[in-house]
C-alpha cells in the first residue's frame, strides 16, 4: 500500500513537472524582454514643440499606432505561436541533446586523455629543465651590480 502510494506520488510530480501552471499575469518573469520590445507611440513619434499636428490628428494617431500594435501582435502570435513554439522547443532540444551526448562526454575523454600526456609532459620538463635553470640561477647568483653616481 505504502509503495503504491510513493509510486502514485512520483507520477504526480513527474506529470506536474511539464504541465506547470503558468502565470497569466505576469508573462515576462525573468525580464528578458525588458528593454527589448517596450515600444509605445511617444517612443517611435514624437513632435517638437512649434511643429504641432492637429490635436485630433494626434489623438487618432495615438489610438491608430496603439490598437495597430495590439492586434498586429495578438494576430502574429495566433498565427506564428504555435509553430515557432514548437520549433524553438525542437531546437533547444537539440541543443541539450548534443550537449548531453556529445559536449561533455568529448570534454570528458580529452580531460582523461590529457591527464596523461601532462604526466608525461611535466616528467619532462622536471627532467631537463630544472636542473638547466638551477645551474643558470647558481651561475647569475654571483653576479653584482653596483651603481655609482659620477659627477
Amino acid at each position: 500500500m505504502a509503495e503504491e502510494q510513493t509510486e502514485l506520488e512520483e507520477r504526480i510530480i513527474i506529470k506536474d513537472q511539464h504541465t506547470k501552471e503558468i502565470d497569466l499575469v505576469n508573462r515576462d518573469p525573468k525580464h528578458i524582454n525588458e528593454d527589448v520590445v517596450k515600444v509605445d507611440f511617444e517612443d517611435v513619434i514624437a513632435e517638437p514643440v512649434g511643429t504641432y499636428s492637429f490635436d485630433g490628428v494626434w489623438k487618432t494617431s495615438y489610438t491608430t499606432f496603439t490598437v495597430s500594435k495590439y492586434w498586429c501582435y495578438r494576430l502574429l502570435s495566433a498565427i506564428l505561436g504555435i509553430p515557432l513554439a514548437v520549433i524553438w522547443g525542437f531546437l533547444f532540444a537539440l541543443i541539450s541533446f548534443c550537449h548531453i551526448w556529445a559536449v561533455v562526454p568529448c570534454i570528458k575523454s580529452y580531460l582523461i586523455e590529457i591527464q596523461c600526456v601532462s604526466r608525461i609532459y611535466s616528467l619532462c620538463i622536471h627532467t631537463f629543465c630544472d636542473p638547466f635553470f638551477e645551474a643558470l640561477s647558481k651561475i647569475c647568483s654571483n653576479i653584482r651590480v653596483a651603481l655609482r653616481k659620477e659627477i
